[in-house]
């Protein structure tokens, strides 16, 4: 059946819950989705959003917590620790809109609120006798194993660390992400006859497994060890060319510094601790020094606060723990005594320059400007880098040293896959858990000779609207936190205490819920204008032409400003906040909703 077809049917009279539900891989269908579904085309993972968002309305927590884990697999961690590239593109947080919706919270939210007897429930594929070897268990090793098994696959998980987890467990504190959540997430995602080796090493020591000999017992084998190494500080005069973190005891990276802390190690810090950096990792560590007991904790950036990326509730909960942030300044020395103990750090101050790829702006130092800010310890969180010490045969790089990949997602060796921060360089969670799907179907694909999954548009009728122009003004709800004089003494204390009560009703109801659309029969449509004279918004407008982009999705629309210019009466998604006024003015019924999801079926 068309597309156009099943449209034709669903704009049909009688009961919209009586007329079938659609499947569409027309370009037009896709792309309206992912133009105007904003949320979810910013989501690596690509979770259905505004979907989840209606079943929490409904108090349907456990289905909501399901349509998460078909996506983003791992949904009770990603609550608590996504870098949320949904809410910056939510079209509720467009100029004169409001706030994003907190979509991050209502994920966390349809976790916690499920019944304790939840039950999970996949589709799965018939055995197909392949073996695939996946080394690291991180988030994109976890995510890749957790389709691959579902594919039908053997699949075997090397991580050299004691417990699964990656970067989620031996990275992120645990006053944000609690380690009983993460096991069940990971119990979760390898239940199904994953094979999980911990303790297991890949790479060229005497006791280490072999990449190669991999390669030979599998099918596929696929590298996703992260960056594991950290970013060394540049400085200059005497510093240069040194490696402060092993010439000073005082020194540390952030990367071995939480590793370290979370391998069970016990941590100390100085009185007053400098944090050089303007990530997670940085407000991390400067958080856990807080709670190691030091006086004065400070990190030091090279631009300014509002371009640091990440989240404005994190930097405003590690200002409450005492944690300054100063900008526009860049490391550029040492101080340390006779002892050879850290006294200080020299930096040079820094101006505004231009914009950075990525929307950041550019630190330029200004000479002769430098100044010592004193400190007792000195962590340096400026990023991490990736390694191939496991390889143990040639494997082709690119001019950034970085592997180099087909567009099937392997290597120049045959057989040997690459995902996550191995090939990126350090990203988020949610980008590696995007990036382990991905190549799972891929990997799934090469196995079988053939593309088994395919992307489609499902295309539901919907009775009525979902949602009311009064739920537009409902602002934000605030995440309850732990008192602050008891999460300071604690490295186990979550901060964010997750939405509750009235608070998640109230914050679901936010959602414009963009997936559905709203469209005019133009051949039932008398042109009375009742739509466009009840309408909140500029959203429905006359029109004599609309544009088509290359890839057959719609784009501008080519407005009428006379009368014998008018073709249709056209609903404008983009400006839409589906509620339903139109549908419910239009004399003729000549307005259909539908739901339009992507969703994944046989290919």
């Amino acid at each position: 059946m068309s597309a156009n077809l099943e449209r034709d049917l669903l704009q049909q009279g009688g009961d919209p819950q009586a007329q079938p539900i659609g499947y569409s891989a027309d370009p037009r269908d896709l792309g309206w989705v992912r133009q105007n579904v904003p949320c979810q085309t910013a989501c690596p993972a690509g979770t259905n959003i505004p979907q989840y968002i209606r079943m929490i309305v409904e108090s349907r927590y456990g289905r909501s917590y399901e349509i998460n884990r078909e996506a983003n697999v791992l949904p009770a961690v990603l609550g608590r620790i996504c870098s949320r590239p949904c809410e910056t593109a939510c079209r509720h947080g467009w100029p004169g809109n409001g706030e994003p919706v907190a979509i991050c919270h209502l994920k966390r939210a349809a976790s916690d609120l499920k019944d304790a007897g939840h039950r999970i429930t996949e589709s799965l594929y018939s055995p197909t006798g392949k073996r695939v070897a996946i080394i690291g268990a991180g988030p994109a090793g976890v995510a890749a194993a957790h389709d691959l098994s579902i594919l039908g696959h053997d699949v075997a998980i090397l991580e050299r660390e004691t417990y699964p987890g990656g970067m989620l467990r031996y990275g992120i504190p645990e006053f944000r992400l609690p380690r009983d959540t993460l096991e069940i997430e990971l119990h979760n995602a390898l239940r199904l006859g994953v094979e999980l080796k911990t303790g297991v090493s890949v790479g060229n020591g005497a006791n280490e497994v072999r990449l190669s000999r991999l390669l030979e017992d599998y099918d596929a084998v696929l590298l996703a060890t992260g960056c594991m190494a950290a970013q060394s500080l540049p400085m200059k005069g005497e510093w240069e060319n040194v490696e402060p973190t092993q010439t000073c005891s005082d020194v540390e990276s952030g990367l071995d510094f939480l590793l370290a802390l979370h391998r069970g190690e016990a941590k100390r810090v100085g009185r007053r601790v400098a944090v050089v950096g303007a990530g997670f990792t940085a407000l991390d560590c400067a958080r856990v020094a807080v709670r190691l007991g030091a006086e004065e904790v400070t990190i030091h950036i090279r631009t300014t606060e509002e371009y640091i990326p990440v989240s404005h509730e994190e930097i405003f909960e590690a200002k409450r723990e005492g944690v300054r942030i100063k900008g526009l300044r860049t490391p550029v020395g040492l101080r340390v005594d006779e002892r050879g103990r850290l006294t200080g750090v020299e930096f040079a101050q820094n101006r505004l320059g231009g914009w950075r790829s990525g929307g950041r702006r550019q630190a330029i130092p200004i000479e002769g400007s430098e100044f010592v800010d004193p400190c007792d310890t000195l962590i340096v969180a400026i990023g991490q880098k990736t390694i191939h010490d496991l390889l143990d045969l040639k494997v082709e790089l690119d001019r950034t040293d970085s592997v180099r990949l087909t567009d099937d997602g392997m290597t120049s060796v045959r057989g040997l896959f690459a995902a996550g921060d191995y090939v990126t360089g350090p990203t988020t969670a949610i980008e590696a858990v995007g990036q382990g799907r991905a190549i799972a179907r891929r990997i799934d694909a090469w196995l079988m000779g053939k593309e088994r999954r395919k992307t489609v548009v499902r295309i539901t009728p919907v009775a009525g609207p979902l949602r009311e122009r009064a739920y537009d003004f409902i602002p934000r709800q605030a995440m309850p936190t732990a008192p602050l004089h008891d999460r300071c003494k604690s490295l186990a204390l979550e901060v964010e205490q997750g939405l509750a009560g009235d608070a998640v009703l109230e914050e679901a109801k936010r959602c414009y819920l963009c997936n559905l659309r709203y469209e005019i029969d133009i051949d039932r449509c008398i042109y009375c204008r009742a739509c466009i004279d009840v309408a909140p918004r500029n959203c429905i407008k006359l029109v004599k032409g609309v544009e088509t982009k290359t890839d057959g999705s719609y784009g501008t629309l080519e407005e009428a400003k006379d009368w014998n210019e008018v073709c249709a009466i056209w609903i404008d998604n983009n400006e839409c906040i589906r509620c339903g006024a139109c549908f419910r003015a239009c004399p003729v019924q000549c307005i259909s909703i539908t739901r339009n999801e992507l969703t994944e079926v046989e290919a």
